[in-house]
């Protein structure tokens, strides 16, 4: 996989970066037209989802994307599970992280249908609240995905055990309809943003599911397109 960028170095998205407001100055700074949530309205959603937790205790959270590969935030510890009736897509269009709005990147939603291998966290019931508003300053910044429980599938959770999934909101203006594979891996392969050319976006998320064994074909198929637009 071709990551080459010259020697640009692109600042990290990391936990002390999410505390001290970087996404909002980066959405700021982007010139975008998306409607931005507000911290009332960011607090909201994560209180509402907090509120229909199915079972009291500890919070489960499912990573589908970069949340595997740096996640930023505290958890107990972490397995590969599978949902269903969602599956990993190039649905979003971004022109702020890993695009401009000038020439928008695309990055990962769950969409309606099929199943999903991922990873999926667990954070101590009495830091839930802390590390949670972490994630939703970096998932919940336009409104884009919809946090809802899911169910998590495998060998060593308890049966029923439930997680939050950021899945997408077909409703959002930068939605896209998935398009063919040579499609979306020319928009992969041109769009870089703020926190780096997108194709690293592609090869990091690849890279994450194979650390724990999950391999995604989709993924794979795309990024052999990436790297034949680079050469």
């Amino acid at each position: 996989m071709d990551r080459s960028d010259g020697n640009k170095r692109h600042p990290s998205l990391t936990r002390e970066a999410l505390q001290a407001g970087f996404v909002k100055e980066m959405v700021a700074r982007s010139g975008t037209s998306l409607r931005v949530l507000s911290d009332d309205e960011r607090r909201a959603s994560l209180d509402a989802t907090l509120a229909v937790q199915p079972t009291p205790g500890d919070v489960w959270l499912f990573g589908y994307g970069s949340l595997i590969w740096n996640p930023t935030f505290h958890y107990v510890e972490q397995k590969p599970v599978l949902i269903r009736g969602w599956h990993r897509q190039f649905c979003l269009s971004t022109p702020i992280g890993r695009g401009t709005p000038d020439q928008p990147g695309l990055v990962l939603g769950l969409d309606r249908g099929g199943s999903c291998r991922g990873v999926a966290f667990r954070v101590a019931h009495a830091e839930a609240k802390v590390e949670l508003e972490l994630v939703w300053r970096r998932e919940m910044v336009t409104g884009a995905y919809v946090p809802r429980w899911v169910t998590l599938h495998g060998p060593e959770l308890p049966h029923g055990t439930s997680g939050i999934a950021f899945t997408i909101n077909r409703a959002a203006p930068n939605y896209l309809r998935p398009s063919s594979e040579a499609e979306t891996a020319r928009v992969i392969a041109s769009a870089c943003g703020v926190l780096g050319p997108c194709r690293d976006y592609l090869f990091d998320t690849i890279q994450g599911l194979e650390g724990f064994g999950i391999h995604d074909q989709h993924l794979a198929r795309i990024a052999r397109l990436v790297s034949e637009h680079r050469n």
